[in-house]
């Protein structure tokens, strides 16, 4: 059985949801498979990191885990077997009641008389002859979601199937590789690795799915699935306005005065611009379809701004100039 979440990630039991986040990152980091390779108990710590911040950030299973009704795995209770208090009755196949002592049915007290000690399941396996003879399903405490079955019992057949937890993971990509799209491996809780597949276009911060990828099903449930957090790393050139880019692009003066055509960079390499003579600095000029992938096919736009660069080291005869045109022609930028 998995250990007590809040042990594994080293939280209180009143941790908010930043501090279960912050610590599961933590422990991400440190364990991952990838930085860990020579570490064979790495993979193990970080599934069972995986599996425990799973389990907390659902606020629905927290709250079932807190009030005892799951287990550290996400299983269901069954309820009343706990400590098998004397008079504690369980209806079993056909709508057979039975009452429980200390001792286990018929038996003696506590202290090891006849009956002290019989498991629970043992003893309901050898009445109703469970596990080896068709009578229907029952499994041990504390594992998971329990059935009867119908089989010579004239029950439903109604199955105890428990759906296996989701797991999450992220990987990050470059804005170039968002764009055309790529793929990311990835190591799964059991340690298997796995290519994914990034779709053209992919946005930051969305999931891809990968179903039956997450921790196994109990019970013949279902796998659970893995959810993979695409973060796109930011651009030193580019920056993301929904599908469009835009780009700042320096440029000199004289050229800014007198106009000429340059070289932009876009995600698909340099094109060709032509800038107007007197062409101010933060004039924007769009490219068109030269942006990210859309959806529906198409693609944004890319917006470049002019930012006027004077020389690196002061020239003089610029700053003669300068000067006798402030003189001569001034003019208010600011108006």
């Amino acid at each position: 059985m998995a250990r007590d979440p809040y042990d594994v990630l080293g939280v209180s039991r009143s941790a908010s949801e930043s501090e279960i986040k912050k610590a599961y990152r933590k422990l991400a980091k440190a364990y991952h498979p990838d930085t860990n390779a020579d570490d064979p108990k790495a993979k193990e710590r970080f599934a069972e990191a995986t599996s425990a911040y799973d389990l907390l950030n659902d606020t629905e299973k927290r709250g079932q885990y807190d009030r005892g009704e799951i287990d550290a795995d996400g299983n269901p209770k069954f309820a009343g077997f706990e400590g098998f208090g004397a008079g504690a009755t369980r209806e079993g196949p056909g709508g057979m009641r039975w009452t429980y002592t200390n001792a286990g049915p018929g038996g003696a007290g506590p202290g090891g008389g006849p009956g002290a000690g019989i498991d629970p399941d043992d003893l309901l396996n050898e009445i109703f002859g469970m596990g080896g003879g068709g009578r229907g399903g029952f499994s041990g405490v504390g594992g998971g979601r329990r059935s009867w079955g119908s089989a010579g019992m004239g029950g439903t057949g109604t199955q105890g199937a428990v759906r296996g937890n989701d797991v999450t993971l992220s990987v990050t990509v470059e804005l170039a590789e968002a764009a055309k799209g790529t793929t990311r491996r990835v190591t799964l809780p059991n340690g298997k690795d796995l290519d994914v597949k990034i779709p053209a276009g992919i946005e930051d911060g969305k999931q891809i799915r990968l179903r039956g990828q997450g921790m196994p099903g109990h019970f013949g449930g279902p796998d659970g699935d893995a959810l993979v957090t695409v973060t796109v790393k930011p651009d030193p050139l580019f920056k993301v306005d929904g599908h469009d880019l835009r780009e700042d692009l320096p440029v000199s003066l004289y050229e800014a005065v007198l106009g000429a055509t340059v070289r932009v960079p876009t995600l698909e390499g340099q094109v060709e611009m032509k800038i107007p003579a007197n062409s101010s600095s933060g004039r924007v000029f769009r490219l068109k379809g030269k942006g990210l992938p859309k959806p529906k096919g198409g693609h944004g736009d890319l917006y470049v701004s002019l930012r006027i660069m004077l020389p690196e080291t002061p020239e003089p005869e610029l700053e003669d100039l300068m000067r006798d045109w402030k003189d001569s022609k001034p003019y208010d930028p600011r108006p």
